[in-house]
């Protein structure tokens, strides 16, 4: 519903976004403004927003607004790479704190979404690279049609890695984890030092309950950068259900100094 997964949503958590009540078996529980802001976060994965810079911008959105004032009370979206925040007349970036020019983001997207679909139909003859910038452009507003132009790209280059890469994560965000893992797999088969290939395996294999691998996957995304905290958090969770509390407190613990730090 959300458009994240098991493992983003418990990261969410862990860093303070949100506030679950727990259940009789220790299940999380969320409540409207839990909700909202999950969505908020979905919204901007969904954007292409990668999920470390969506925890640095909820951060610092949280600093910025008054005390006492719930991350729910404004609007916040993407726009290109850059997340912007709306908060009545006032429209800044909570990256730099910068204010920035007044404008219609929904006047925007209603725009982009009348545009990409004719954009799709029309350029039949387009190279893989070609379909792939158009899928791209496709994410924000249409993923089913992004889904179909990055298989295109992929019947004309079979070997793509970055449509391997974005199909899977649409189709794991579309509640397909079995097939996102395929194209995930075949991405970090074409390039075994593709990081972001290898967390978002490890993320797919963690939803389809196959520890091992998981572990195993996160271990390389770590390898290829250590810096990926959303890595050293879903490895600590990992290693604690499996009682190995040592690598679960060393993951953790890496995970709080790369937050804190960054």
């Amino acid at each position: 519903m959300l458009g994240l997964t098991p493992a983003q949503i418990r990261s969410f958590a862990g860093e303070g976004f949100l506030t679950p009540e727990r259940g009789s078996r220790g299940e999380m529980r969320f409540g409207f403004h839990d909700l909202i802001i999950l969505r908020t976060a979905g919204e901007l994965s969904a954007a292409r927003i990668p999920q470390r810079k969506v925890r640095r911008v909820l951060q610092r959105l949280r600093e910025q607004l008054p005390e006492g004032r719930s991350l729910t009370g404004v609007r916040i979206a993407a726009d290109g790479e850059r997340v912007v925040v709306r908060d009545g007349e006032a429209v800044w970036n909570p990256e730099s704190g910068q204010a920035l020019f007044d404008f219609d983001i929904s006047e925007i997207e209603a725009r982009a979404a009348t545009l990409a679909p004719r954009e799709i139909r029309s350029d039949a003859e387009l190279d893989a690279e070609g379909w792939y910038d158009v899928a791209c452009d496709l994410e924000i507003t249409s993923p089913e049609d992004a889904r179909s132009a990055y298989e295109r790209v992929l019947e004309l280059d079979p070997d793509h890695i970055d449509a391997h890469v974005n199909l899977g994560r649409i189709l794991h965000e579309a509640g397909a984890p079995a097939a996102a893992e395929e194209h995930y797999r075949r991405a970090r088969e074409l390039d075994a030092r593709h990081e972001i290939a290898a967390f978002n395996h490890g993320v797919a294999l963690e939803d389809l309950g196959r520890v091992r691998d998981a572990i195993a996957a996160y271990e390389r995304a770590i390898e290829l950068d250590a810096d990926n905290a959303d890595a050293h958090f879903n490895l600590a969770g990992l290693y604690e259900k499996r009682g190995e509390k040592a690598a679960a407190l060393r993951h953790l613990s890496a995970y709080r100094q790369l937050t804190v730090n960054g």
